[in-house]
């Protein structure tokens, strides 16, 4: 995610990070080629040119521009559910930390807590198609023996077997284990919503759409310009390109907000977080240090 402060005139003018411009820069330029191609063409056949109305790539431009948004705030929203539900893992993780000091072996809620965190990092991996086995290994020596099509769930499982024992044995009580478990759902609930926006994309036929639309509208609209605007056609026709092509690729990015792209959540940032909640709550003062933006990227 992009951590950037406030931009002044020249940040706003130059800055690369987060700002998508490297990703549509060859289509932009391409498009401002073809604009210059156009534009001699038409000083070489200007009656041809003279015949183009720019009267349909207006009406064309308002709708893309109206597509354009809904498709956005789509993947916006998306982005914002994926960082309220890591919020939520965050929240029960805190809770689960509260609520199980009534655990008077201290070994066995180390053991509890540090299986959280061994999920914390396998939820993350999970929702990059990383390896969740090894990123739980470190919290959790057990993590082999999980399920290896979803480890995730596998160390709730065991949480909430380990919790089950805990009252069996009446070292809580069975109201504080009912409390216990009620962490686990909310931490399964949030990791629910996570793999179903990993797993449910945009209907393809939008994306589709759009990316036709605008290339369509990209290439054709300097015809429309060469005759009115001369040889500041290409200027022009790179400007809007780089609107389009851009919110384009910014809604690609946040269709998906748990990968490694600049504008995705910090999702590192976030497991860092409850790592250092868990090991503060057993006792460790060699905290790991919390992530910071690295060139105004925090991952």
């Amino acid at each position: 995610m992009v951590v950037h402060p406030k931009p002044n005139l020249l940040n706003v003018l130059v800055a690369l990070k987060g700002s998508i411009a490297k990703r549509v820069a060859r289509r932009t330029l391409m498009v401002a080629l073809l604009a210059s191609l156009i534009v001699l063409l038409e000083n070489l056949h200007p009656a041809f040119f003279s015949r183009v109305n720019a009267t349909p790539f207006t009406l064309l431009g308002i709708s893309l521009s109206i597509f354009m948004s809904f498709r956005n705030n789509a993947c916006y929203d998306r982005w914002w559910e994926g960082r309220k539900a890591w919020g939520q893992v965050i929240i029960e993780v805190r809770s689960f930390i509260r609520e199980s000091v009534v655990i008077s072996d201290k070994r066995r809620r180390s053991a509890l807590l540090m299986s959280l965190c061994g999920y914390a990092h396998a939820l993350n991996a999970r929702l990059r198609n990383e390896d969740e086995v090894a990123a739980a290994r470190q919290w959790l020596p057990e993590a082999n023996s999980l399920p290896a099509w979803n480890v995730s769930d596998g160390i709730l499982q065991l949480a909430g077997a380990q919790c089950s024992a805990l009252a069996s044995s009446e070292q809580i009580s069975e109201w504080r284990y009912v409390t216990l478990e009620q962490r686990l759902k909310g931490l399964s609930e949030a990791q629910a919503v996570c793999e179903r926006i990993k797993a449910t994309p945009l209907p393809f036929p939008y994306t589709l759409l759009l990316h036709r639309t605008i290339y369509m509208f990209c290439v054709l609209l300097p015809f429309a310009m060469a005759e009115p605007l001369g040889w500041l056609a290409p200027l022009f026709t790179a400007i809007v390109s780089y609107t389009f092509f851009g919110l384009d690729a910014i809604s690609d990015e946040l269709e998906d907000p748990f990968g490694r792209d600049e504008n995705d959540l910090p999702t590192d940032a976030m497991v860092r977080t409850i790592e250092r909640e868990i090991l503060g709550a057993l006792g460790h003062t060699d905290l790991p240090s919390p992530l910071v933006p690295v060139d105004f990227i925090l991952t």
